[in-house]
């Protein structure tokens, strides 16, 4: 298992899918195969997580239409508007008369390690 950084969001490579992944996982995020022996034994509890976004859009073409393609792009940016990562998620086409529904969502929770403190901070716009 090969540690691409250590901390708060230390990230692994899952032996599976190759995805980059949070060390403390105990199932990957992408592939869903269990990480630790002792999470396909129940031993290991889920952490207490927040989804504080989630968003789902459905990109459909006419009947008559000529059909599309796509690209799914992801950018995370830190407060200052920085970008720390932009990936291509996935890509394809859409036929005439066909959908894609796509659905993102963000998953927050605290390590095992971390204190009592709440996993988020509200804030507000402007």
């Amino acid at each position: 298992m090969k540690l691409l950084n250590s901390g708060l969001g230390a990230t692994r490579i899952c032996p599976h899918c190759r995805s980059e992944i949070l060390q403390s996982s105990t199932t990957c995020p992408a592939c869903r195969h269990f990480l630790r022996f002792e999470a396909v034994k129940g031993a290991v509890r889920a952490p207490i997580s927040v989804e504080p976004l989630r968003v789902e859009a459905t990109v459909r073409q006419p009947v008559g239409g000529k059909g599309c393609e796509y690209s799914l792009v992801v950018t995370v940016r830190n407060d200052r508007g920085e970008e720390l990562t932009r990936q291509v998620i996935a890509v394809g086409g859409i036929k005439p008369a066909e959908a894609r529904i796509f659905t993102v969502w963000v998953e927050a929770f605290a390590p095992e390690a971390a204190s009592s403190s709440p996993l988020l901070e509200e804030t507000t716009a402007d």
